[in-house]
């Protein structure tokens, strides 16, 4: 019974921490903000953004697999955030996982920042945009060398910037 009660505890503990809204955990002392960080309303986020863009780029969601584009890029070039356009990563970071999102082994040095997120009770490392805090998707330990990372990054939330030939 007392094991019971523990686990439902902890179930309950991560089903109140995934309540925590993005901008609590954003305003969370984890790194000082860049000089130039991108800060908007609600309303100019809407206007920018597509709708789908701003459901998973402002409010943490998750787009559909193989429903990107970019999930099958091969040309050289620079992922960017869609919504401020920072350079996140380029093509030599990008493999395919095989998970029907576009994943990167490496990220470029400054260009996201990370949080802890609990909304399927066990922690996952959810990385954001370092300049808009625009969320991007989730980075794992079972990734190819040299890194053994694999950031999963939502399609919808890029923007490509293909090599001039």
């Amino acid at each position: 019974m007392t094991q019971r009660r523990e686990w439902l505890s902890r179930i309950a503990l991560g089903g109140l921490a995934a309540w925590v809204s993005p901008a609590a955990r954003a305003a969370s002392p984890a790194a000082a903000p860049r000089a130039d960080a991108l800060r908007l309303t609600d309303e100019e986020w809407r206007k920018r953004l597509t709708p789908e863009q701003y459901r998973v780029l402002r409010r943490e969601g998750t787009e559909a697999p193989f429903s990107s584009p970019l999930n099958g890029e091969k040309r050289r070039g620079t992922y960017r955030c869609v919504g401020c356009e920072l350079p996140l990563f380029t093509s030599a970071m990008k493999f395919d996982s095989g998970t029907g999102w576009p994943s990167f082994f490496e990220a470029l040095p400054g260009a996201l920042g990370f949080t802890t997120d609990y909304k399927w009770i066990f922690p996952r490392t959810e990385y954001h945009c370092a300049r808009c805090g625009g969320h991007h998707g989730h980075v794992f330990d079972d990734g190819p060398r040299p890194t053994g990372k694999r950031y999963c990054n939502n399609g919808v939330c890029l923007k490509f910037e293909a090599e001039a030939a």
